[in-house]
């Protein structure tokens, strides 16, 4: 009879989340560390998703991206350190998430994950293999460090690229490592660009990409 223990190794992502809202979100939310403690067998790749949830998807979570961007950086510095338990400060796993706000993320995660997971195979293992994960630590950590930079409406192409690359690491997808990469260098020159603009126009250049970025997605200003 197979387990229903939510570490069971070839149990789908998707499914892994929906164990997670059911069995550690309570009514009174939910600590970061009680959802770290519960997956650390899964390794760095899923605690490098939960970490990039609140800014990868489109679920309202302010405050998130500049503490859990810290933590993406930690986490990538360890993987090129050839870490091989994952580590977090205290400050993260004090961190509680709210229940509708643990909820809604897990849930979300968990519909995406379903959508794609068909797509999601082992293929062009030596991307993810051990020997490649210090490349893999410098691109997340470079992730992590642009989530920490105060622009607005520019964290989620990061946190995007760190969910992808914790996907790619799970399921030991190398193509999808691949993609990941490419937004990556994607991420690196929007900020660039955002950066130029910074210096070359001033600061209010940000409010004004904000609110042309609103009426994109067709938002208020």
């Amino acid at each position: 009879m197979p387990s229903t223990n939510i570490e069971r190794s070839h149990e789908s992502l998707s499914q892994t989340f929906l164990k997670l809202k059911e069995s550690q979100v309570t009514p009174e939310g939910i600590q970061m560390g009680k959802i770290v403690d519960a997956v650390a067998d899964r390794g760095f790749g899923f605690i490098l998703m939960l970490l990039a949830l609140p800014s990868a998807l489109p679920v309202p979570a302010p405050g998130y991206s500049t503490p859990f961007g810290i933590a993406i950086v930690l986490l990538g510095g360890q993987l090129i350190g050839a870490g091989r338990v994952p580590w977090l400060p205290q400050r993260v796993r004090n961190l509680r998430l709210g229940a509708t706000l643990a909820e809604k993320m897990l849930s979300a995660a968990s519909s995406f994950l379903k959508r794609v997971e068909r797509f999601i195979q082992p293929r062009m293992r030596w991307i993810t293999a051990k020997q490649s994960r210090r490349v893999l630590g410098i691109i997340i950590a470079c992730m992590g460090s642009l989530m920490i930079l105060p622009i607005p409406l520019t964290n989620t192409f990061p946190a995007m690229v760190v969910f992808a690359l914790a996907i790619a690491i799970i399921e030991e997808d190398g193509l999808i490592g691949i993609g990941a990469l490419a937004m990556g260098c994607g991420a690196v020159a929007l900020y660039a660009v955002i950066v130029y603009l910074v210096i070359t126009q001033g600061p209010e250049v940000i409010d004004v990409a904000k609110d042309q970025i609103k009426a994109w997605l067709g938002l208020s200003a």
